[in-house]
């Protein structure tokens, strides 16, 4: 269904925390001209752990109302409660998002067979495109390719982002689970290879600022194009780098400020990015020619 650079979009906030409804639509407007494949609004990049369930659902309706067809538009709908995934799962498909994301249940550590039963429940409960997210450096829970294989069988479950970064991961994967699913890295620093290996696309914190580059890095590789995906890679390396030199998203929301594109605004527990660390990032933004 999706192919290529999906950003995984900040959530713009004003210095006190409220949502930038302005900015949320420049930075629509911002990919639509960029040629980023696809948006997900409201993924854990877009600090879903700190908006309540309205904020979460009025961010996605923002986003699908601003996107008007122009660019399809993936919800985060993830939750550590079932209940909670359907709701926000319901509320995606309601205002009219493409498809969900969602985030493997973090702190409670559910067992493999858990894992597949919340799954299965909110692909059950409603009838819109899923793509799961396993991310286990930040939810401290690994979904095994052997349960993203029982899960790829479900029709309207229809993908995963592996954020986990390792090749030998998009092997199992691509051995075990239905020929159709869709495989993203959720990894910047190694998407070019996972692409180039069977991937189908990436789900970008870096897309938030080099949004072009992305999306060239990763149709030269869908394309099979080794040597131009690798030499627009090596460009965008110091970004991949820097922008995890803190707690994503808290070098993002720096650098999309840094840009002009977004207020100085991130939610507690997260706070802005430290001085010592600001160099490094406007140093990469740089190099890349973004700034």
């Amino acid at each position: 269904m999706f192919r290529g650079s999906i950003v995984a979009l900040i959530t713009p906030m004003h210095e006190d925390g409220r949502i930038d409804g302005d900015s949320l639509r420049r930075l629509v407007d911002f990919h639509v001209e960029s040629g980023t494949s696809a948006i997900v609004a409201v993924g854990t990049t877009g600090e879903s752990a700190t908006l309540d369930e309205q904020e979460h659902c009025s961010v996605i309706r923002q986003v699908v109302e601003r996107a008007a067809g122009r660019i399809p538009v993936i919800a985060g709908t993830g939750a550590n409660s079932t209940t909670e995934a359907i709701a926000l799962t319901k509320c995606a498909k309601d205002v009219g998002a493409d498809a969900a994301l969602l985030v493997t249940p973090y702190y409670n550590k559910p067992t493999q067979e858990g894992l597949y039963l919340h799954f299965k429940a909110v692909a059950e409960a409603v009838d819109i495109p899923q793509i799961l997210y396993n991310v286990p450096g930040r939810t401290a829970c690994d979904m095994l390719p052997e349960t993203t294989a029982r899960l790829s069988l479900i029709p309207n479950i229809v993908g995963v982002k592996d954020a986990t970064g390792s090749l030998d991961r998009l092997a199992s994967l691509k051995s075990l689970c239905a020929k159709d699913f869709d495989l993203f890295s959720g990894d910047d620093a190694t998407a070019c290879e996972f692409i180039l290996q069977g991937g189908h696309g990436d789900i970008s914190v870096t897309a938030n600022v080099a949004p072009r580059l992305m999306q060239q890095m990763c149709a030269a590789a869908l394309s099979g194009k080794r040597e131009e995906a690798l030499a627009v890679n090596m460009r965008l390396d110091p970004l991949h780098r820097s922008l995890f030199v803190q707690s994503s998203p808290i070098p993002v929301k720096w650098a999309v400020a840094e840009m002009g594109m977004s207020p100085r605004g991130i939610r507690l527990p997260l706070t802005w990015l430290t001085e010592d660390a600001q160099s490094a990032v406007r140093t990469a933004m740089q190099q890349v020619g973004v700034i």
